[in-house]
């Protein structure tokens, strides 16, 4: 049987692997599935239909599954899954799907959300994804993998953060954020690439060159408008540089982080 402590509530319908651990005055509602391994500190909240995946940490109030804080949601049976060793900090709060989307939220693998982070309906966070302190993720928001949000910064919702990106700490982040890209400021504008972060993923130095080739045609050329000079990268070897061109390319409901004038 799971460890689970005496003080624990947990609803008849549950489904708690053998080797899960939960911790003093926890609350698992019905629908709840925790995987292997998984771990509740104490007074942890899970809620609604939410599948937490194995060897993830989860610690003292955080709130999972709850009812979307959006106006339209009636009660519809909507889905949080939450992957496999990921590390969910104090006061963490991340809500399912609405009809308004696809009546999911979904989180990756090996990701880490600090204090009072919060991930919102229907958004989708890839694998080693990172929120620092009260960072917070609005509605629809795309998170692509390996990318870093600062403390305190917000990102609106229905924005796409691509692979790799780093958005600094306190930004507002209104537009798209490019693969690896860098972004910071009140109302975030594109601040170069995270070479910091290429650097530590072990990319390789000629991939890091290209990317810096093509964020320059991108951004600091003046020929043309952004979609031709996009054209002109399309048949770079490159597969980080590919990527960074299916991402200007794809269709989104925001326009893009561009460089401020004069930076």
């Amino acid at each position: 049987m799971a460890n689970i402590h005496s003080t624990a509530v947990i609803a008849d319908g549950a489904q708690i692997d053998a080797s899960a651990t939960i911790g003093p005055y926890c609350v698992i509602g019905e629908h709840v599935q925790l995987g292997a391994h998984v771990e509740l500190k104490s007074h942890v909240c899970v809620a609604g239909r939410t599948q937490i995946g194995e060897s993830t940490v989860i610690y003292p109030f955080a709130s999972l599954g709850h009812a979307p804080q959006d106006l339209k949601y009636g009660g519809e049976p909507s889905e949080l899954i939450i992957g496999a060793r990921n590390t969910i900090r104090e006061h963490v709060t991340m809500n399912p799907g609405t009809v308004g989307d696809n009546m999911l939220t979904r989180v990756g693998d090996d990701c880490l959300f600090m204090m009072a982070s919060h991930v919102a309906h229907d958004c989708m966070v890839g694998n080693r994804v990172i929120l620092a302190n009260n960072a917070t993720l609005a509605g629809h928001v795309k998170v692509g993998d390996g990318a870093v949000i600062g403390g305190l910064a917000a990102i609106h919702q229905f924005a796409r953060i691509g692979r790799g990106a780093m958005i600094g700490g306190m930004s507002a982040v209104e537009k798209d954020v490019i693969p690896f890209g860098s972004v910071t400021g009140e109302r975030a504008y594109l601040a170069g690439l995270n070479l910091v972060g290429l650097k530590r993923s072990g990319m390789a130095r000629e991939h890091i060159h290209a990317l810096r080739n093509a964020y320059k045609a991108l951004f600091e050329s003046e020929a043309g408008v952004l979609e031709e000079r996009a054209a002109a990268l399309r048949e770079d070897a490159s597969a980080e540089v590919q990527e960074l061109i299916a991402f200007l390319s794809d269709h989104s409901s925001r326009s893009f982080c561009t460089p401020k004038k004069g930076v």
